[in-house]
């Protein structure tokens, strides 16, 4: 079998689309299809099978998937083995910000252990962002935020979101923090009428969903502040300038998780690290499958 129809089967599995998995590949969505009508020829099976307006994998095509991906990940792993001796361009990390502090460096030291002469550039974004960079050959491997009924890329972590204010929240008004008059203490934050909100953008599933969620309860709010940079929102966080939606992970010093209050649930999501369909000649499928493996197994 051609290791390039492979590599496309592969993002299409992995996206979910045509589009992106041409993108990724560097091809058009008709040399796209042309490669997965061979592949139907070479297995004797259709691959793919209509559900609704998108396009799913059959039984034989759920089987090719486990040997794709093994497929490939040899043919990569004999590139690199051979290439290894070889000066090759720094291998370039992309981690949404909220990661930052807290699954970023772990990875970082896994990547430093397997490749220990291998310089690293990392690239801050948001994991929409990121898989535009990894479609577009801009980055090897990302840190992303996914689904978790989702195939993309291999499993770091199970996360779930929480709703987060300051530490220093209640502590007097300096911070920032109402105080009620009649009674002298402060208010809590997440009692507040309307509930001040500091989100991240709108692309970030937990801000769509908190959204979603207070006005289902008909509680008022006021979206206060929305970045993409988890700095700013922590920082907004510790004055008591507001709560917000974030996974538990990336909750970091001077943030309280709020427990046992009524509002709205937030999703669960995994975090995962993707391969560019294109490796780096030092990092294919097999080195993330490693690495992920060894942070999901000392982290759960």
């Amino acid at each position: 079998m051609d290791i390039d129809a492979l590599r496309s089967f592969i993002a299409f599995v992995d996206t979910g689309s045509f589009t992106r998995a041409a993108k990724q590949t560097f091809r058009t969505q008709s040399a796209i299809s042309m490669q997965m009508k061979k592949l139907e020829v070479e297995t004797g099976h259709a691959l793919f099978i209509k559900e609704g307006r998108n396009l799913g994998l059959t039984e034989q095509g759920q089987h090719l998937v486990s040997y794709a991906r093994r497929l490939v990940s040899l043919h990569d792993e004999a590139l690199g083995h051979f290439s290894s001796h070889l000066q090759h361009p720094p291998l370039t990390i992309g981690c949404p910000d909220d990661y930052a502090e807290s699954i970023l460096p772990s990875i970082v030291a896994l990547v430093r252990e397997t490749l220990p002469h291998q310089s690293i550039r990392v690239v801050c974004d948001c994991s929409t962002q990121l898989r535009l960079m990894l479609d577009q050959g801009k980055i090897d491997v990302a840190i992303l935020t996914r689904a978790p009924d989702a195939e993309e890329g291999y499993l770091l972590k199970h996360d779930s979101g929480v709703w987060v204010k300051g530490d220093n929240s209640q502590a007097d008004d300096q911070t920032g923090t109402q105080i009620d008059s009649s009674i002298g203490f402060p208010i809590d934050i997440e009692k507040q009428t309307p509930l001040s909100l500091v989100l991240y953008e709108p692309d970030c599933k937990f801000h769509s969903t908190a959204i979603d969620g207070l006005e289902k309860q008909g509680r008022e709010y006021r979206l206060m502040c929305s970045s993409s940079t988890a700095t700013a929102i922590k920082s907004l966080l510790r004055k008591g300038l507001g709560i917000s939606a974030m996974a538990r992970s990336s909750v970091s010093y001077g943030l309280t998780i709020i427990e046992g209050s009524n509002l709205p649930s937030l999703p669960s999501v995994d975090i995962v690290l993707a391969v560019a369909p294109i490796p780096h000649p030092l990092f294919a499928s097999h080195l993330a499958a490693g690495i992920s493996q060894h942070f999901f197994q000392k982290n759960h």
